[in-house]
């Protein structure tokens, strides 16, 4: 049985007739195309499939689809602007954060809510709010330090 449910994404509102056992990874990639959250584990460990929901983080592959209904969910796509890349996403780029960009997604989302609550964060606060996401490329050095400069530059 489908329910409709209206929300926000990336700024823009969606009117959208869901089933109940549907993710919003499953809203976001199958029904509306929005392809920059990954499906990684689709168990919540991985953190690769990482939205905000109201400006908090959360696992789109455990957040049923109808109870994103009323909230303003932001995708790895919403950060960019009319004025170009997200500070993060231009620190990543800039600091080598990206290697085989897996991960990259979950984790911009991630570090975009910890810079939104917390404009000049230590490396153990930065660490902190990636904890949830799992990169096998780089060893989080170059995301922490791309992180950290995002944060300095902005």
């Amino acid at each position: 049985m489908k329910k409709s449910i209206q929300l926000s994404i990336n700024r823009r509102t969606h009117r959208v007739d869901v089933e109940s056992h549907w993710t919003l990874l499953d809203l976001l990639r199958n029904e509306l195309g929005i392809m920059g959250t990954k499906r990684g584990c689709d168990k919540g460990d991985c953190g690769t499939c990482t939205v905000l929901v109201n400006r908090k983080p959360v696992n789109a592959c455990l957040y049923l689809a109808v109870r994103a209904n009323g909230k303003e969910i932001l995708t790895v796509e919403g950060l960019e602007t009319d004025e170009g890349l997200h500070p993060l996403q231009k620190a990543f780029l800039e600091k080598g954060a990206v290697q085989c960009g897996f991960c990259t997604p979950g984790m911009l989302m991630s570090a975009a809510s910890l810079l939104d609550e917390n404009s000049s964060p230590t490396e153990e606060e930065i660490r902190r709010a990636i904890s949830g996401n799992l990169c096998r490329c780089t060893g989080y050095q170059h995301i922490v330090d791309a992180i950290r400069f995002a944060a300095e530059t902005s």
